[in-house]
C-alpha cells in the first residue's frame, strides 16, 4: 500500500520551518527518511536525486560548521580587543592623562592609580574617580615634579620623603 506523507511529520517539518524559518539539520533528516519511507516501490526516487539530497545535508552540515566556528572567531576576537585595552590602561598606570568630563565636556588631569575592568569596559582610577578608557584625550607623562618627566632628582625626592617619614 503507498502511503503519503503522514499529518505528523507534515506538521513537525512546518512548525521547524515557522520556528526558524528554515530546515535545520534534524528537520532536514525527517523529511528525507519520511520521503525515503513513503516512496513509491514500483517507482524508487533515483540515486542521483538521492544523492543530490544527502549532498544538501552534507552542505547544510558545513555551514553550520562554518558558522559556529565564525561565532567562536568572533568571540575571541572581542576578547583580545579587551585584553589589548587592558594592557594599554595598565600601561598608564602612574602616567598623569587628561580626560573628558562627561557631564561638562571639560579636559580634566589627574594621574591613573589604577586600572580595572567592569561590565566589560576598562576604566582607569583617577582622583578616586572611574573614568572609562574611551575618555582619556591625552596623555601627559609620568607623574613627578610636573615636567612630565621621572628623573634622578624626582627619585632623590622621593626617597628623602620616605626616609624622612619613617624615621
Amino acid at each position: 500500500m503507498i502511503e503519503g506523507i503522514s499529518v505528523g511529520s507534515a506538521q513537525q517539518s512546518a512548525q521547524a520551518t515557522q520556528a526558524g524559518k528554515q530546515l535545520d539539520k534534524n528537520a532536514f533528516t525527517n523529511l528525507l527518511v519520511a520521503q525515503l519511507q513513503n516512496q513509491d516501490p514500483m517507482s524508487p526516487q533515483s540515486n542521483d536525486e538521492l544523492a543530490a539530497q544527502l549532498a544538501q545535508f552534507s552542505s547544510l552540515e558545513q555551514m553550520e560548521l562554518v558558522n559556529q566556528n565564525l561565532v567562536g572567531l568572533a568571540r575571541l576576537q572581542q576578547g583580545n580587543a579587551l585584553v589589548d585595552q587592558i594592557t594599554g590602561a595598565s600601561a598608564l598606570v602612574g602616567q598623569n592623562v587628561a580626560y573628558a568630563d562627561e557631564t561638562t565636556g571639560e579636559l580634566i588631569s589627574g594621574a591613573v592609580e589604577y586600572a580595572k575592568v567592569a561590565d566589560g569596559r576598562v576604566f582607569l582610577g583617577i582622583g578616586g574617580v572611574d573614568v572609562p578608557l574611551e575618555q582619556v584625550a591625552e596623555v601627559l607623562g609620568a607623574v613627578g615634579d610636573g615636567d612630565g618627566i621621572i628623573d634622578a632628582e624626582d627619585t632623590a625626592e622621593s626617597d628623602a620623603d620616605d626616609l624622612a617619614s619613617d624615621g
